[in-house]
């Protein structure tokens, strides 16, 4: 054996990697360091340069990428390894090369035994990973593997990023790692703010980064401390009387656009308040990154606005003002759209969707309209809703398509299709349901307001639905470009969440019925059935049942999706009871014996107890009736869980039916009557769930 000594790894100190950049995409910013931080990490791990020492620290700036970790060696450990070798019958030419290979003499191999056989085998060490020699290609493949869609080059050099690289820190201590990325050598020097920080920085430690760049750079570099303090700026401006109208994503954008955050405050003239407040949101956050202002007292619109600048100054007048002229053009803009859409009926925009294109195989959106029209007048009918304020709601939804402000503003299409109902004098509920037939939009989102929207809402999901899945456009892996998965989860929570009772089947084919010849592709109505099980079993896991609950519900197809919860509720109290496992377990062997025996053409119809002699199958045929008639009214009654609890006396008359009766009997007519028993208790126990699916 090779006498090699096993090395220790090397000091541990912070490492420091710094990518500074052109302005990065902001929408990504957050992203990007996070997945860059994520791989580095992993990469030095699977080195064994770092032992997953907490403490990981994540920069982001829109000129920088960076990532300091605590604890990481400048060297991995030595790791022993064993070699095998030819076989211990192989020609000593061929044991000789393979000793010399490793650096070792014949007499040091050893001879151990493997499935093969005998063979030579060498133990030898092998180097650990050391940080100088691997950490440039770390960094490399950690910035290739980044999820940007746009790659750029700049200069002569063959280098790609997201935007041009013009600088490179790898520090381990306050020793530089040397390495080359993207055409750039590594170094300690760095440059803060473009405006605010002192020009060039030398880093002397990389645990000193941070500090570094406050003070000489003007920047904070950490993005969830930036953060942090956009917010407590822009509250603190908010007073105790008024309140940001900003989300999380409009914080992480604002975030990545500035290095040195100053917030400033701006008005707007109080005329632009006439125009809805969703356009004017839309407009100050969206096209300007700016934060809305709401009175706390009386949840209106002010015509403030705080926005975010990167520059720091005394006299921010002018930097005010130039928002302001911006930010008025934009409110003008929308006023004059509003103003102008408000000129034509919204009933008049409806005939001119037939020029619109829905899909090349589906028509216009005028046949589209008319389609969710029939439909939803159906559903309405169905659930006790106004039929007539859902066939003109369903008539007017996508006419605002046409106007200019969601031309301009497609983030609005219903929210302004409702103003100018109520302006034309529409009633609420048509308004509302124009509104709300888009919803649920998003997961959480919340669903229509009344039973008129709720049928609109469910007429237009299904006709996207029914329609899509009939000319093959159905979703392949992560490909969903026409949110498909969306419409369906929005179908699943307005029925089960406002409890309406509409036969899922029904739904289905009433939707494609609306299409006439136009979805010829294979079985969609069962494809598309099948597409919204799936769903639905996604969504009560989600909910925190479990798969076995769930698939013993969802595998048998449940046609009343808003009873779907009840089930489960009672599925989970049966699996609590002490016999359910037992129950479980026959309810899988009577499912797999009769599959057996309808693959054998056996005939089973119908149970008689005169036909069955032995007292076991006796005692379970009676069970098996006086659960039946105890469980069947609470099942009427859609007392589920009462149902499958009246079940657990079957316990012991199935045990001692197994036990000791053989249902494939010889005798053609007793193996009937047998088979029939079980073809029953395979019925009546699995009316509200499949229970042989609970079985492990």
């Amino acid at each position: 054996m090779a006498d090699k000594k096993t090395s220790v790894p090397g000091k541990a100190d912070a490492l420091l990697v710094e990518i500074l950049t052109e302005e990065l995409p902001p929408k990504s910013l957050k992203l990007l360091s996070e997945v860059f931080a994520d791989r580095v990490f992993n990469s030095l791990v699977h080195s064994n340069l770092n032992f997953r020492v907490p403490g990981i620290r994540v920069f982001a700036t829109p000129r920088r990428l960076g990532i300091l970790l605590p604890q990481i060696h400048a060297g991995a450990p030595d790791r022993p390894q064993e070699v095998m070798g030819p076989s211990a019958k192989a020609p000593p030419g061929a044991v000789a090369g393979f000793a010399r290979k490793h650096g070792v003499a014949v007499d040091q191999l050893q001879q151990v035994d493997t499935p093969k056989g005998k063979v030579f085998a060498c133990k030898t060490v092998v180097p650990g990973d050391r940080l100088d020699t691997v950490l440039g290609s770390i960094v490399k493949d950690a910035l290739k593997r980044l999820p940007i869609s746009k790659m750029m080059r700049w200069g002569d050099g063959e280098a790609q990023f997201a935007r041009p690289v013009h600088g490179l820190i790898m520090m381990h201590g306050s020793r530089v790692v040397p390495g080359e990325v993207l055409g750039l050598e590594s170094g300690n020097q760095t440059f803060g703010h473009r405006f605010l920080g002192s020009g060039r920085i030398t880093i002397r430690n990389a645990d000193g980064y941070e500090q570094t760049l406050l003070k000489s750079g003007k920047v904070i570099v950490d993005f969830a401390a930036r953060r942090n303090e956009i917010i407590n700026k822009i509250n603190y401006l908010c007073g105790t009387s008024r309140e940001p109208v900003a989300t999380d994503a409009l914080y992480d954008e604002i975030t990545a656009l500035v290095e040195a955050p100053s917030v400033y405050e701006g008005q707007f003239s109080t005329e632009f308040l006439e125009v809805p407040e969703e356009c004017l949101i839309l407009s100050m956050q969206q096209h300007q990154k700016y934060v809305p202002l709401r009175d706390k007292n009386t949840g209106k619109l002010l015509p403030r606005f705080l926005f975010v600048s990167n520059i720091e100054t005394k006299q921010p007048g002018d930097i005010i003002h130039g928002n302001e002229r911006v930010l008025r053009a934009r409110l003008s803009d929308a006023k004059f759209f509003y103003d102008q859409d408000r000129k034509a009926r919204l009933e008049a925009r409806v005939p001119p969707l037939a020029n619109v294109v829905y899909l090349n195989k589906l028509g216009s959106q005028l046949e589209r309209v008319e389609r969710v029209q029939l439909l939803a007048g159906e559903i309405a009918r169905e659930i006790g809703a106004d039929s007539q304020f859902a066939e003109r709601a369903a008539w007017l939804t996508k006419a605002d398509l046409l106007t200019d402000m969601v031309g301009e503003f497609p983030e609005l299409q219903g929210v302004m299709g409702r103003y100018y109902a109520l302006h034309d004098g529409e009633p609420e509920a048509v308004a509302g349901a124009i509104e709300s037939h888009y919803r649920p939009r998003f997961a959480g989102d919340a669903l229509p307001a009344d039973a008129v929207g709720a049928a609109v809402a469910l007429a237009d999901k299904l006709d996207t639905l029914a329609g899509l899945f009939g000319i093959g456009q159905v979703p392949t892996g992560d490909r969903d470009p026409f949110g498909l998965r969306r419409a369906a989860l929005g179908v699943i929570r307005i029925l089960t969440e406002r409890e309406l009772p509409l036969p899922l089947d029904k739904l289905v084919n009433a939707a494609f019925g609306g299409f006439k010849d136009k979805t010829k592709i294979g079985d969609a109505h069962t494809d598309l059935e099948s597409f919204i099980y799936d769903r639905l079993s996604g969504y009560y896991k989600d909910k925190g049942y479990s798969t076995l609950e769930v698939e013993s519900v969802v595998s048998m197809r449940p046609t009343r999706i808003d009873l779907v919860s009840r089930q489960l509720e009672a599925v989970r109290a049966f699996g609590r009871l002490p016999e359910a496992v037992s129950l479980a377990a026959a309810n899988k062997r009577v499912v797999n014996i009769l599959k057996q025996a309808e693959a054998k053409g056996e005939s089973f119809a119908g149970v008689s107890r005169d036909e069955l002699k032995e007292p076991a199958e006796r005692a379970l045929y009676e069970a098996l009736a006086a659960a039946s008639e105890k469980a069947i009214p609470l099942f009427k009654q859609g007392d589920f869980t009462g149902y499958l609890k009246t079940f657990s006396i079957l316990k012991a008359p199935v045990d001692a039916f197994f036990d000791s009766i053989m249902v494939m009997a010889e005798n053609r007519e007793v193996r009937k009557s047998r088979l029939a028993l079980l073809a029953e208790l395979r019925e009546q126990m699995n009316r509200v769930a499949d229970i042989s699916k609970l079985a492990a």
